[in-house]
């Protein structure tokens, strides 16, 4: 065999390869340029798709600024119309002022002529009346045969004795209506010192009743020989009433703080049973450090709603001791409290010291608590007891001046008085019941209005002020002014009421005329 058969299918096999590999390259590079035309063709369709994009949204952008060159235009036409309009209006604005200018010149021109020529007039008028007054004078004299001078010498000598005459009547008039109104006074001032010790709620606010188990009790209390109850009454300073009200007894005292003692300590006895000199004394004594130490803690208390500090301890306890006082029937700790808080409101609103009128406030009723105890009214006793304790010039002040015992020298004093009259006339702050308080109010105007010459009148203040309007016609200033004491006197006379009512006469001339 040679060797070409002997190698045939081998040649066969790589002739056979050599085709495979040519026909895989051929169809390879078919496929590949398939791809590459079909991706000419995404690619040509993607530019055109990007193109046909790109003009759709120019075409939006340029209608879109189109719309919005429009939409400009508009609104600036629109501005340009209102400020054409304002513009007119403000051009027929100018021109009506102009006018009216106008106007006003030509009518001070005329009242300028008319003015003058008026003063022309006058100024004839005086010199003929100078004349006739010459003439008539002349006349005068001539038929009375007397000068002037001696005419004026008669005239001013008859005037000078009815002038005494009167005079004299006048200050005996006087020296009598002051005479009675001394005595007037005289019996206000013990009135009023024995209403300090037997006010209208004398039962409600000096005495206090103390519940027993039994009647026996009572005969316990007293003691042997009574000396039971005589040591406690000279331990306590108070008065001890036993009688037949059933399982009560009651105690009395002018002074609250004594009658407290007096109560805790009978209480404290009842409760233990043992009652003799020795015990008495003894839980006396815890009863009294008990009572001042509850004093001091309400005066704390009170201090601590009313926001103020720096008290001294004195103070804090004569103010704690306010609880146990009234003034009819408003518990004085409590209106103090509220006065305090009152002032701090008012000075807040009124620029003032709101610090400053709280404390004022609060310790301006402060000599309350002492008027058992020293003599002078509680303006005196407070003001010393917070000089005593270097309260400011402001506080002893307003202390003094919610009395009127001193004229303001500070707004927060005009503050405390107002924020006083508020605490103690609002409704339901004392013991008086709407209908008196209403009655007592149409009295008091009614009894105004029956002066003659009286227009109107309005009680204000809670009824601590009558305001009386006055026809001008019919009542002069010095009618006003007896109008203002009559008044005064009737009120004193026919109406009762706490405290003091201010009278106040208003008289107004009004003068009215137009322009045109």
């Amino acid at each position: 065999m040679t060797i070409i058969e002997t190698m045939g299918p081998y040649v066969v096999t790589v002739v056979a390869a050599l085709i495979a590999l040519l026909l895989g390259y051929l169809l390879r590079r078919t496929i590949a340029e398939a791809r590459i035309r079909s991706a000419e063709v995404a690619a040509r369709q993607i530019l055109e798709e990007a193109r046909k994009e790109a003009e759709a949204r120019q075409r939006e952008a340029i209608v879109e600024a189109k719309d919005e060159a429009f939409r400009l235009k508009r609104e600036a036409e629109k501005e340009i119309r209102e400020l054409r309009a304002d513009l007119q209006r403000q051009e027929r604005r100018v021109a009506q002022r102009e006018e009216n200018l106008e106007r006003k010149i030509e009518g001070l021109e005329k009242r300028e002529r008319h003015q003058a020529e008026e003063e022309q007039r006058i100024a004839q008028l005086r010199e003929e009346a100078a004349r006739l007054k010459h003439a008539q004078q002349s006349e005068l004299e001539r038929i009375a045969g007397l000068t002037s001078e001696e005419a004026r010498a008669q005239v001013l000598s008859a005037v000078e004795v009815n002038t005494r005459d009167e005079a004299v009547h006048l200050i005996r008039r006087i020296e009598n209506e002051a005479r009675d109104e001394g005595d007037r006074r005289a019996r206000e001032i013990l009135a009023l010192a024995i209403q300090r010790c037997a006010a209208e709620h004398t039962a409600e606010v000096t005495v206090s009743v103390v519940p027993i188990p039994n009647e026996d009790m009572k005969g316990r209390i007293i003691g042997r020989e009574g000396r039971n109850i005589r040591t406690l009454e000279s331990l306590t300073g108070v008065d001890l009433i036993i009688d037949d009200t059933p399982e009560a007894v009651t105690i009395s005292s002018f002074d609250p703080v004594r009658r407290e003692v007096a109560k805790v300590a009978l209480e404290k006895l009842l409760a233990d049973g043992r009652i003799h000199p020795g015990r008495i004394e003894e839980v006396v004594e815890k009863a009294r450090a008990e009572v001042e130490e509850r004093v001091r803690s309400d005066g704390e208390q009170a201090a601590f709603e009313a926001n103020v500090h720096g008290l001294h301890p004195e103070e804090v306890q004569v103010l704690g001791r306010l609880k146990y006082r009234h003034s009819y029937g408003q518990n004085l700790l409590r209106h103090s409290v509220e006065v305090s808080l009152l002032s701090g409101l008012l000075a807040t609103h009124l620029g003032a010291d709101p610090k400053l009128a709280r404390r004022a406030g609060l310790l301006h009723d402060i000599g309350k608590a002492l008027t058992h105890e020293a003599e002078g009214t509680h303006v005196t006793l407070g003001a010393d007891l917070c000089r005593r304790y270097h309260e400011p010039p402001e506080v002893l002040n307003a202390i003094a001046y919610h009395h009127e015992e001193e004229e303001a020298t500070c707004v927060e004093a005009v503050i405390v008085a107002a924020a006083d009259a508020i605490s103690a006339s609002r409704p339901g702050a004392r013991k008086e019941t709407v209908e008196l308080y209403i009655k007592r109010l149409q009295a008091l105007e009614e009894l105004a209005t029956s002066f003659a010459g009286v227009e109107k009148a309005y009680a204000i203040q809670a009824g601590r002020e009558i305001r009386v309007i006055v026809r001008p016609a019919e009542i002069d200033d010095t009618a006003a002014a007896i109008l203002a004491r009559d008044l005064a006197r009737k009120i004193e006379e026919q109406l009762k009421y706490p405290g003091q009512i201010k009278v106040t006469v208003l008289r107004e001339t009004r003068v009215i005329e137009y322009a045109r």
